[in-house]
């Protein structure tokens, strides 16, 4: 997940302050401030379903009032509608409150800029700035007794589904059957709403959210759900989306799980096909499969990869031109269409792909093998560059040398938890494992905390790309 400043639960990075009132209050001020010199008087505000979503909303709200800025408040609304409403209202800002795919108990914030992009990290750094040394409390926006204003965004739902409407202008979804999962979160009105006015016939679970069960057992972390609803019912597609709705995860006719790497490697396939694919390339993360890889060279399409990070992948594409990127883990960018990812987006560009080629999901998906792969986490009590401890590069090396071309190993620091992940690609499941438990004992070893070695009963696996 993105946690621009940490949540309520998982801490952030170095000094990022954990998610709290105080803290959204403060990033409030910080926005309307630092915004404010673009003339543009109000703040596009969203947020999903989680229990403490009200209470933050409250929270930002009042810091941007303070500082003689208007807040608009969507309600309950996908990350990728407040992007969009902050670009195409020309709003000085937009603000997700969300913690993504994670339990309910956590919180975080994403910010947008007024073009519907992520901050970047010097525009991040600022921010941080002003709320670590409490800059935004020392004197006000403006001088006298003015101060913002608040008001519901009514029609918000509305400008969402219609520019996605708008974008899939001729996509025509009659005799199509759809299992639909939107994680008892942001996408639980609109994602069944817009399915239902392109014609698809659907099944839909967990869109009952209580501000509890977001997340809980459903949606994109969770596509075994959907899988068994798509065989039970002989449904064409399963579509499982996060909480906040900017990532999707497909299942296919035959109630297999297709991944974010498969989806992207669809998606571009029919998009070089038909001329589409501008510079013929794609963005991915350091996290994809071995298999993509070996799909885009099969394929011919350049493949370019960025650190962990849909911010950082978003860098990539904007400087190498390309028009599609994402993670694995179901998190694409389609910048032809739209600044974010977004998963409802997503999901309408597979089906568009399926309709295009005439196949079913599972006969498109067979463009990509997905190579086996471990991935473990090990609790660590600090974080010295890997490079620099020789014992763990003996490790990674001699697992490289031995898997050659067949596999790849990736170590490297969680940037919000103080984890070691090693992540193992190989030929096949046990050799792969091995590899994997084999550098992650010698990770807990010299730099671990005293806690059972990954791999052994009691010790945790993975959770998440951060």
């Amino acid at each position: 997940m993105e946690r621009i400043f940490g949540t309520d639960g998982i801490r952030g990075e170095a000094n990022r302050p954990p998610m709290t009132v105080e803290t959204a209050v403060a990033v409030g001020k910080a926005v309307a401030r630092l915004w404010a010199k673009n003339n543009r008087n109000f703040i596009v505000l969203g947020k999903d379903p989680r229990l403490s979503g009200d209470m933050f909303e409250a929270a930002l709200v009042s810091g941007i009032l303070s500082q003689g800025i208007d807040a608009r408040t969507t309600g309950i609304l996908p990350t990728p509608a407040v992007a969009f409403l902050a670009a195409s209202l020309k709003a000085g800002a937009g603000i997700m409150i969300s913690a993504s795919h994670n339990p309910f108990h956590d919180n975080g914030i994403k910010i947008f800029r007024p073009d519907g992009y992520k901050l970047s990290d010097a525009q991040e750094g600022d921010m941080e700035a002003l709320i670590l040394n409490n800059q935004p409390s020392e004197a006000p926006l403006f001088s006298g007794h003015r101060v913002g204003r608040a008001s519901p965004l009514k029609d918000a739902e509305d400008r969402y589904a219609a520019f996605l409407l708008r974008t899939f202008s001729t996509l025509d979804l009659k005799g199509m059957k759809v299992v639909m999962d939107c994680s008892n979160g942001a996408t639980f009105r609109v994602a069944p709403r817009l399915f239902d006015t392109l014609g698809a016939a659907l099944e839909c679970i967990a869109v009952t959210p209580d501000g509890k069960n977001i997340n809980a057992d459903c949606g994109s972390q969770h596509p075994e759900t959907v899988s068994r609803q798509v065989i039970q019912w002989g449904a064409d597609i399963g579509l499982a989306f996060d909480g906040d709705g900017d990532r999707l995860i497909a299942v296919d006719e035959k109630g297999r799980v297709i991944t974010g790497d498969q989806i992207i490697a669809v998606c571009a396939m029919v998009m070089k096909k038909h001329r589409q694919l501008k510079n013929n390339t794609v963005v991915t993360t350091v996290m994809s499969n071995l298999g993509l890889c070996h799909a885009f060279k099969e394929m011919g399409i350049h493949h370019l990869m960025a650190p962990v990070g849909d911010r950082y992948v978003l860098d990539k594409m904007i400087k190498s031109g390309a028009v599609i990127g994402g993670e694995d883990s179901g998190h694409m960018i389609f910048l032809s269409h739209h600044t974010t990812g977004d998963g409802i987006l997503t999901a309408l560009k597979l089906i568009e792909a399926m309709q295009a080629e005439s196949k079913p999901l599972s006969a498109l998906a067979d463009i990509m093998t997905v190579f086996p792969q471990a991935l473990l986490n090990i609790p660590v009590q600090e974080k010295p560059p890997v490079d620099s401890i020789p014992e763990i590069m003996d490790a990674v090396h001699a697992a490289e040398a031995e898997l050659g071309e067949m596999g790849r190993v990736l170590v490297r620091y969680s940037g919000t938890q103080p984890l070691c992940r090693v992540m193992v690609e190989g030929p096949t499941d046990q050799e792969t494992r091995a590899h994997c438990e084999r550098i992650a004992a010698v990770i807990q070893k010299k730099i671990g905390t005293p806690e059972p070695i990954p791999g052994s009963p009691g010790s945790a696996g993975a959770s998440g790309t951060n």
